[in-house]
């Protein structure tokens, strides 16, 4: 099976982050699609809904029922929260799922519950599935059959945050997250909030104290700690611009521990990238249209705290190119195969 070209089923190929997993496939040596679903848009071709793949992919959009699924051998799940476990719990046993929704990242069925305001179909299931944070959980995610990828604020928040965990290199009761993404991270559904005279030229919060990414958040830090009363601050930002995501994560602690930390960390890692002290802060667009990560920290005027920003693409690493990325692990592949060519769009 790993000798040949795999076949890919994109669940949910008509929104952003279906057209974005289609759009880096494109680049893979080992994987292509053969199937895209939308069942609103059934009958339609990929390129009749995103113009810009007319030529590269014109697969038809089917729905999900009608996919051959003994012609596929991954589906990547881009459906949103809550519809995507209702097909996959229907997926026949040799077809590998990388999920792109909320619906597997929870080890906890009543966590996710509470979140996301519906029960787990598969409760066991959530429990064992492998949390797609690729740099964190690349060794148990080879040979998986399930991993669900993290969203896109966990991503770049928990890149930064996981390795000063354990050993504790930060005061885990004074963790501030302020976190900062374009207008593609609320999908393509109209919502007035989204719209151009709504979203552009200010800048607003949303899910002050409720998001969901919270519980998330915690969870992951929980664990890695060993400690389960850490609880975060967070408040996201929308800001008016397509794609692009900026965490600055206030913290108690040593800046040299931290930087050195974090530095060891991803040494080896292909997409992380820790920038030395002082030098100018990372900005989105520095990795547009890429699956990196950028990091940089800062001593605060404050006493004792510091500051460390974290930048991502929120559809590559944030969503699309991290799933691809767990799939190569999934396979005993190289993890950037198909992803290290995509240098940034700058300007």
């Amino acid at each position: 099976m790993t000798d040949q070209i795999l076949k890919a089923a994109v669940l949910g190929a008509s929104g952003y982050t279906g057209a974005e997993t289609v759009r880096l496939l494109r680049n893979h040596p080992r994987v292509t699609p053969v199937a895209a679903t939308g069942n609103s848009l059934a009958g339609k071709t990929l390129s009749d809904i995103f113009p810009h793949l007319r030529g590269k992919y014109d697969l038809d959009v089917i729905k999900a029922e009608d996919v051959n699924w003994d012609d596929v051998d991954v589906a990547f799940g881009c459906l949103p929260h809550g519809t995507s476990q209702d097909l996959i719990e229907t997926l026949p046993s040799h077809v590998k799922v990388v999920d792109l929704s909320a619906d597997y990242r929870f080890r906890d069925a009543k966590t996710y519950a509470g979140a996301y305001g519906r029960d787990h179909l598969s409760p066991e299931r959530t429990a064992n599935a492998v949390y797609g944070l690729s740099e964190i959980y690349a060794d148990q995610m080879k040979g998986a059959d399930l991993v669900a990828c993290p969203g896109c604020y966990p991503t770049a928040v928990l890149l930064v945050l996981l390795p000063l965990m354990n050993p504790q290199l930060l005061d885990p009761d004074a963790i501030i997250i302020d976190a900062k993404t374009g207008v593609s991270g609320a999908g393509r559904g109209l919502k007035e909030g989204n719209l151009f005279c709504e979203a552009a030229e200010g800048v607003h919060a949303y899910g002050i104290g409720t998001h969901r990414h919270t519980p998330e958040i915690e969870q992951e830090l929980r664990l890695k700690s060993g400690n389960d009363s850490i609880e975060v601050t967070f408040t996201p930002h929308l800001l008016p611009m397509t794609r692009g995501e900026l965490v600055t994560c206030h913290v108690r602690g040593d800046v040299d521990a931290i930087h050195g930390a974090l530095e060891a960390a991803y040494a080896d890692q292909p997409f992380v990238h820790v920038l030395p002290l002082g030098s100018p802060p990372p900005d989105t667009r520095h990795v547009r249209g890429t699956n990196d990560c950028r990091i940089a920290v800062y001593p605060d005027r404050a006493s004792g705290r510091v500051v460390i920003l974290g930048v991502i693409d929120n559809l590559v690493k944030g969503s699309s190119g991290q799933a691809i990325q767990n799939f190569n692990l999934m396979m005993g592949w190289d993890q950037a195969l198909g992803l290290d060519v995509l240098l940034p769009a700058f300007p």
